[in-house]
C-alpha cells in the first residue's frame, strides 16, 4: 500500500517553503499568484515556480485596515495584510505577483500592493462567450507571456508551454480523481481532508511530485478497507460560494462537528476548475490556454451558466442532501449569484442555506444554529 497520507499534504507548505528558500539562493525565480485565472503553464514555461499566496487567515486583517476600508472583503484584506506585514513567506520570496481583475476590490488593492512588490494585473473579460472578450483574453495571455520574458530575461518557447500544459493537465486530473472518491456511499475523505489536499497543492514547487502524491493517496484510499469500515451514512453536504482555505474552514468544521459530511466543494479551492484541461488540438498554445481559463465559472462572469450546470451535476454525482452557499462579507458577485443558486437547489427539492460571514470567530454560534436547522430539514 502507498505510504502517502493526508499528513503529507498538511506539510506541503513547510517542505516547499524550505525548498524555495534554498532555491532562491541558487537563482530560482518565484511568481506569486492569487487566483485560478492565472495560467500557471506560462510561469512554468518561463522556468519559474508558481506559488499560491496567503489570504485565508484573519491575523493580518487589522494591519490591512490601516490602508483598506474595513467593510471590504476579508480575502482582499487578508491578502494585502500578509503582504504589508511581510508575514506570508511565499509573498516574501516571490519576485513578482500576478493579479487579475475578478472584482473591483482586488483590482484597486493590487494598485496599492504594487508599492510593496511588482504586480502584473491581467484584465479579465466578463463576457466569456463574446468573440471580442475572447480576443481580449488571448491578448492578455500574450501580454503576460511578454511580461514574464522581459522580467526573467528568457524566451518562452511554444514547446515549453505545451510541456507545461501536460504537467498541469496531469495535476488537474489527479486532483479531480481525489475529489471524485467522495462519490462513494461512505465518503472516504472528510471535508477538512479534502480541503487539505486541494488547497495545499498550490504551494508545491514540483508539479510532478504533487501529482504523484495525489495518485498514491487515491490508491491508498481505495485499498484501505479499515477506512471504509469506520464510515457510516451521514447527511451529504455540498459547499459552494467564495474560496475557502485552511484558516477559513469554519463552516466545514462546524458542519462536520454536527455530524454531516461535506462531500464536495464547488468553490475555487475545490472542484470549480477540475473539469477544465487545455486542449492540445489547437495550433497555438496561447489559444489553448485562453479557451481553458476563460471557462472558469467564477461569479465575476456574466452570465455564469457553467457554474449552475456544474453545481447541478455535482448534486447528482455526489448524491447531495443539501447545499451550503458561503459568501464572504462584501463579495457582491457571489452574494447576488446566490439567488440563482438557491433557485437551482430548491428546484431539485433540496434544502439550501446561504451564509454571509467574514474571517472572524464572532459568528460561530450563529453559523452552528443555522447549520443545525439545515440538517434537521434533511432528517438524517
Amino acid at each position: 500500500m502507498p505510504d502517502i497520507d493526508i499528513k503529507d499534504f498538511s506539510s506541503i507548505r513547510e517542505v516547499n517553503l524550505m525548498r524555495i528558500k534554498e532555491g532562491k539562493e541558487k537563482g530560482l525565480k518565484v511568481v506569486g499568484i492569487y487566483c485560478t485565472y492565472c495560467p500557471q503553464e506560462l510561469i512554468l514555461a518561463a522556468g519559474a515556480i508558481p506559488v499560491g499566496l496567503c489570504g485565508t487567515k484573519e491575523d493580518p486583517i487589522a494591519a490591512a485596515e490601516e490602508v483598506l476600508p474595513r467593510n471590504l472583503c476579508p480575502l482582499i484584506k487578508s491578502s494585502y495584510g500578509f503582504a504589508a506585514t511581510d508575514t506570508c513567506p511565499f509573498f516574501h520570496f516571490s519576485d513578482v505577483i500576478i493579479g487579475e481583475t475578478t472584482c473591483d476590490g482586488k483590482k484597486k488593492m493590487f494598485e496599492i500592493m504594487n508599492e510593496i512588490k511588482p504586480v502584473h494585473v491581467m484584465q479579465l473579460p466578463y463576457l466569456k462567450d463574446s468573440p471580442a472578450g475572447f480576443a481580449l483574453w488571448v491578448e492578455e495571455l500574450r501580454r503576460l507571456r511578454a511580461f514574464l520574458e522581459e522580467t526573467f530575461a528568457v524566451k518562452i518557447k511554444d514547446e515549453d508551454i505545451w510541456a507545461a500544459i501536460d504537467r498541469i493537465n496531469a495535476e488537474t486530473i489527479a486532483a479531480k480523481e481525489i475529489c471524485d472518491l467522495n462519490q462513494m456511499d461512505i465518503p472516504p475523505l472528510s471535508g477538512i481532508e479534502l480541503l487539505t489536499v486541494t488547497w495545499s497543492r498550490s504551494f508545491t514547487t514540483d508539479k510532478e511530485e504533487v501529482t504523484e502524491m495525489m495518485s498514491q493517496l487515491k490508491e491508498r484510499i481505495l485499498q484501505d478497507e479499515e477506512r471504509k469500515k469506520k464510515g457510516k451514512p451521514r447527511a451529504r453536504i455540498l459547499l459552494t460560494g467564495c474560496p475557502v482555505g485552511l484558516g477559513t474552514e469554519k463552516v466545514i468544521r462546524i458542519t462536520e462537528e454536527l455530524g454531516a459530511a461535506v462531500v464536495a466543494m464547488e468553490n475555487c479551492t475545490g472542484y470549480k476548475t477540475l473539469e477544465l484541461l487545455a486542449d492540445k488540438e489547437y495550433d497555438d498554445p496561447i489559444v489553448a490556454l485562453a479557451h481553458k481559463y476563460i471557462k472558469i465559472p467564477c461569479s465575476c462572469m456574466s452570465p455564469n451558466s457553467y457554474r449552475l450546470d456544474l453545481i447541478s451535476r455535482m448534486i447528482d454525482d455526489f448524491r447531495v442532501d443539501a447545499v451550503i452557499d458561503l459568501t464572504w462579507q462584501a463579495c457582491h458577485t457571489y452574494n447576488i449569484e446566490a439567488y440563482e443558486i438557491e433557485k437551482l437547489v430548491k428546484g431539485k427539492g433540496l434544502p439550501y442555506l446561504h451564509l454571509e460571514s467574514d474571517y472572524s470567530s464572532s459568528d460561530l454560534e450563529t453559523i452552528k444554529i443555522r447549520v443545525e436547522a439545515l440538517l434537521e430539514m434533511i432528517g438524517k
